[in-house]
């Protein structure tokens, strides 16, 4: 198998054409517990750092936004409210079992009317040119096979200037923290998948994804490169986390 045609799935070296499909296992796996396991594994932290992201959105009421990998509705249920009737949210996710879960949650929680749901592969998206005005992806770009063409995609889609930010697991910026960070990802956490979710494996591969994903100044250069303009991050939690923004000019 060549370079060209084979990519990472946690560790393993796999074709990329069988990515997709290894990805969606994994997810229609822990769908069920998506939401327990993302606060377990982030002691809630993750609610802190959707937060900031929703803040740095600069959303108003009556803008598009698009949320990739958007799962279990945790952005897109805010943005629904800060648009209001007069704006639109879509919600989309390549999974069906995560798009599923989102939309009922949402749904029970009473948010309709302004949010869609859209199966949808991002890296083409099947969404018109110069449509939407902020579009947020939260910790889904390294499940993506082609992430070039998935931040190509995205910058075709965006009104000029609209916004795009990533919200994605990165590099520690300090050493003590990236070993223990390892320590917890690699003999905690799929501890946690089997008793929790009855799936150490997925939670494996999890772990060996974030390790795999471009560090903070990589994902920057590729967002430059996917034509983005000021591009910047902001690190959270020491770097575990950052937040990717750029604009479209």
């Amino acid at each position: 198998m060549s370079e060209k045609d084979s990519t990472h799935f946690g560790y393993q070296t796999v074709a990329k054409d069988e990515k997709a499909g290894k990805v969606a296992d994994v997810f229609h796996s822990v769908a069920a517990k998506y939401d327990i396991m993302n606060d377990l594994m982030s002691g809630g932290v993750h609610r802190l750092w959707k937060q900031f992201t929703i803040e740095a959105s600069c959303a108003r009421r009556g803008q598009k936004i698009l949320d990739i990998a958007g799962g279990t509705g945790d952005l897109a249920g805010k943005f629904s409210k800060i648009v209001g009737k007069d704006g639109q949210v879509i919600l989309s996710d390549i999974n069906a079992s995560m798009l599923g879960v989102g939309r009922d949650k949402l749904t029970d929680r009473g948010i309709a009317g302004n949010i869609n749901y859209v199966q949808a592969n991002a890296e083409s998206l099947p969404f018109p040119d110069n449509y939407f005005d902020c579009i947020t992806i939260a910790f889904g770009l390294r499940n993506v096979t082609e992430k070039d063409k998935a931040l190509e995609s995205m910058y075709r889609i965006l009104k000029p200037g609209g916004r795009l930010l990533v919200l994605e697991f990165s590099k520690p910026q300090n050493t003590l923290l990236e070993r223990a960070y390892d320590t917890y990802s690699f003999r905690i956490l799929p501890k946690m998948g089997e008793l929790v979710a009855n799936d150490a494996e997925s939670y494996q591969y999890l772990a060996e994804s974030i390790r795999m994903h471009p560090d903070q100044e990589t994902l920057k250069q590729m967002m430059l490169d996917a034509g983005f303009d000021q591009v910047e991050y902001h690190n959270m939690t020491g770097g575990i986390v950052a937040l990717h923004k750029g604009l479209k000019t």
